[in-house]
């Protein structure tokens, strides 16, 4: 064999199990279309990604955390309100617990990882190279490349986002549907600080998140991912920056004080697809390959990170033992172990979307009642405190920061 495993997409998902891979001995052939001048670009990716404290370990551990340090914005509380109405509610950690997660612009990730992965030993990345053709086979996997290149692992892991391709060649079916909205992304300068609060504001057209970040040589900042009825998101992205200011100053009720340095716009549809399995012969699926949800709770990358260390456990084990890496027992492992986990989120994500996130009165009053309910309920606060940090269930070693 060529190599240990070939994956298939080097995102932020991909190139993450790739460098967890290469600390613990197992090397990978990392294949990816895009071309790192375009992706790596300042302006390719505009979004920010909230990194849950469990999945920040997991960092940690493999060396990415020390690269990242002192560049995001740690979220050391949340504020969940229907509008600007009175009643909000607060997720504050107690001082013992440290924060809740922490914000990372997309770009920044993007290129940490990058290095880390062009740097590694035993990590292959071929960019700007494409799988013509995969054959899955009983005694092991062989994929033909763009550049007449044959390359030959155990195991395939598909980490090429919403539309794999390899997961549609599987015949692995899925759930999914379109929530008829779109999330318009941007960041902007503001006049007061956000003292590293993150806000989710619920109004009759969609939620409006207010992620902070760190402040850079002009002053406070924060991100915004502001969610709109899709036909409206066309008009939204037209707008000039100061009458686009002006509608998220208004929509924050102005609690930052002046909004100014806007960041230029992107929006993607927002939508949900869920695998019914995560493996087939020789084949796992990890991050949107495998499952993708609403924003809503920030929760996207995180399950991502699961996956990542759920599978890099396994398949360490597994080579510790001497086993076939593609070995179906092995697999069958990491399906039972992401599976119930990936479901769940999914679903609570998806129930808090058609509950907090729809237009509407009635959606109005159902938030007014949860923002209650939760507040009233103290273990309840504290399980989606939990939620938040990515500390539900069983982690694997890598989340918890221990040696595999």
């Amino acid at each position: 064999m060529d190599t240990d495993v070939i994956i298939l997409g080097g995102g932020l998902v991909g190139a993450t199990l790739a460098v967890a891979l290469d600390v613990h001995g197992i090397s990978t052939i990392v294949i990816d279309p895009a071309d790192p001048a375009v992706t790596l670009a300042p302006g390719f990716d505009g979004r920010a990604s909230a990194v849950a404290s469990a999945s920040h370990r997991m960092l940690d551990a493999i060396g990415i955390g020390a690269t990242l340090a002192g560049q995001g914005c740690a979220i050391r509380q949340i504020r969940v309100s229907d509008g600007l109405e009175p009643g909000a509610l607060d997720f504050v950690p107690d001082a013992d617990d440290g924060a809740l997660g922490t914000m990372y612009e997309n770009k920044l990730l993007r290129r940490t990882l990058f290095d880390a992965a062009t740097a590694a030993a035993q990590v292959d990345l071929r960019m700007m190279t494409r799988a013509i053709s995969v054959d899955r086979a009983e005694s092991g996997v062989t994929v033909t490349l763009d550049t007449g290149d044959v390359v030959r692992a155990p195991l395939l892991i598909a980490a090429e986002g919403r539309n794999s391709p390899t997961r549609e060649a599987a015949g692995i079916t899925i759930a999914r549907w379109s929530y008829e909205h779109t999330a318009i992304i941007a960041a902007f300068h503001h006049e007061r600080s956000h003292e590293d609060v993150a806000y989710e504001i619920f109004y009759a057209s969609g939620p409006f998140a207010l992620l902070p970040l760190p402040d850079d040589a002009d002053g406070h900042r924060s991100a915004i991912v502001w969610t709109v009825d899709a036909k409206n998101a066309p008009g939204m992205l037209k707008l000039g920056d100061r009458a686009f200011l002006a509608e998220a100053e208004k929509s924050m009720g102005g609690f930052l004080g002046k909004l100014s340095m806007a960041t230029p716009r992107s929006s993607y549809p927002l939508g949900f697809h869920h695998a019914a399995r995560i493996t087939d012969q020789r084949l796992a699926l990890v991050g949107d390959a495998g499952h993708g949800i609403h924003p809503i709770a920030g929760q996207g990358l995180n399950l991502g990170f699961r996956d990542v260390a759920t599978l890099a456990e396994v398949l360490v084990e597994g080579k510790r033992l001497g086993l076939d890496l593609g070995d179906a027992a092995l697999l069958a492992r990491y399906q039972r172990w992401r599976g119930l986990d990936t479901f769940m989120t999914a679903a609570a994500t998806d129930t808090l979307t058609r509950l907090f996130g729809l237009p509407g009165k009635t959606a109005s009053a159902v938030r007014r009642f949860g923002i209650s309910a939760v507040n009233a309920i103290p273990p309840l606060k504290d399980r989606f405190m939990a939620e938040a940090r990515g500390e539900s269930g069983d982690l694997p070693k890598l989340l918890q920061g221990l040696t595999i």
